[in-house]
């Protein structure tokens, strides 16, 4: 095992056998708690959501989607991110956490209104059955920014740091590979550092920011840049959903309670395309994809569990599931139909404003003049 091997915190192989790494040793006593119905719940959440994604790339090739970004091959680093924060920390996602936004109670159908074009911003942050969610950033970064200023507002208003983990909150905040080279990005880290907010930076290192590769991007691993920053960085194979879990709790643990920002390098692999307008076959080889699906993190937990005992029923349950809850997406999308009008004019400022309601009256009175009246 090479050093870098060593120095990745890793406890199933590909073949899902148990063999952690030296990295791995701290997190080891917090892996061996997780019950037998997690475990099963961290597979269940993978294959659903593949089930999911997949459906809905199938929606956008026939033109019930604007655009579409697949999740496929980054199921592990979000299933164990997902599922390590704990009920009252605030999510900032990207835009392809498909399956961290479902963990927390976001309906996939409010992701579908948003990339079909129907809806501004997809759910409602602020309503507790969306666990804390804010909305999807497609600008590259930005949310780094803004999951940093609100975790610094939790410090400043003494809801972190006390100590107390069932009570303290943290944030946590997903971007890639592509996005850790932004402006953004670094100038949140050096707030978080400087103020010790309670962040937690996860970089989902999938190889390729569209068409350029990490290795261009970066002449060292990405977990130096945060590191370089003074703050505590691990570097994890985000294939493997047990390793993804204990290293995210521990890290928003430590966020939490007082000890400063917090950063993840998970390493894993896009398997699909960037987005439903994107030609990976123009810029990477089918040795490398058959390389990383070989270390498929759904397949590589199915042999865990497997190794553990787990019923054929079990599986074929889950299977079930998945296709159900795809057939379900569907049927919702195509049964999705435009918005009203008003709702342009709908939170454009949190409290009623004159202008925008003249301007709504305007449009309303515009359309009437037409034969027929508004269409």
């Amino acid at each position: 095992m090479s050093s870098s091997e060593n120095e990745i915190v890793r406890v199933l192989e590909a073949d899902g056998r148990f063999a952690p790494t030296p990295a791995a040793e701290r997190y080891l006593s917090l892996i061996e708690s997780i019950s037998d119905a997690e475990l099963e719940q961290f597979y269940r959440d993978m294959v659903v959501i593949r089930a999911i994604d997949t459906q809905a790339t199938n929606l956008q090739r026939q033109g019930q989607l604007a655009l579409w970004p697949p999740s496929r091959g980054q199921e592990a680093a979000q299933v164990g991110s997902g599922r390590a924060a704990r009920a009252q920390d605030t999510i900032f996602p990207s835009y392809r956490e498909h399956v961290v936004t479902r963990i927390r109670g976001v309906d996939p159908l409010d992701i579908i209104k948003l990339m079909r074009g129907v809806s501004h911003g997809g759910w409602d942050p602020t309503d507790p059955k969306n666990g804390n969610t804010r909305l999807y950033t497609l600008v590259l970064g930005s949310q780094a920014l803004h999951a940093t200023g609100y975790a610094m507002g939790l410090s400043f208003d003494g809801r972190s740091g006390s100590g107390d983990v069932d009570r303290d909150e943290a944030v946590i905040v997903y971007y890639g590979d592509g996005a850790s080279s932004q402006g953004d990005v670094h100038e949140a880290m050096v707030f978080a550092a400087s103020y010790q907010s309670p962040t937690v930076f996860f970089l989902q290192n999938n190889h390729w920011a569209i068409s350029v590769p990490v290795s261009t991007q970066s002449r060292v691993p990405l977990v130096q840049r945060s590191a370089g920053y003074g703050i505590p960085s691990v570097r994890v194979d985000g294939n493997d959903v047990l390793a993804s879990y204990a290293v995210s709790r521990t890290a928003l643990d430590e966020a939490r309670t007082g000890q400063g920002p917090r950063a993840i390098e998970a390493v894993t692999y896009r398997l699909g395309a960037h987005t439903t307008s994107d030609d990976p076959t123009k810029y990477r080889g089918n040795d490398e994809e058959e390389s990383w699906a070989q270390r498929d993190p759904i397949t590589r937990m199915r042999a865990f569990l497997e190794n553990r005992g787990a019923a054929a029923s079990f599986f074929a349950d889950v299977d079930a599931e998945g296709a159900d809850a795809a057939e379900d997406l569907r049927a919702r999308t195509v049964e999705l139909g435009p918005p009203p009008v008003s709702r342009m004019f709908d939170h454009v400022y949190s409290e009623a404003h004159p202008l925008i309601a003249e301007q709504k009256a305007w449009l309303a009175k515009y359309e009437a003049s037409f034969e027929g009246g508004a269409q």
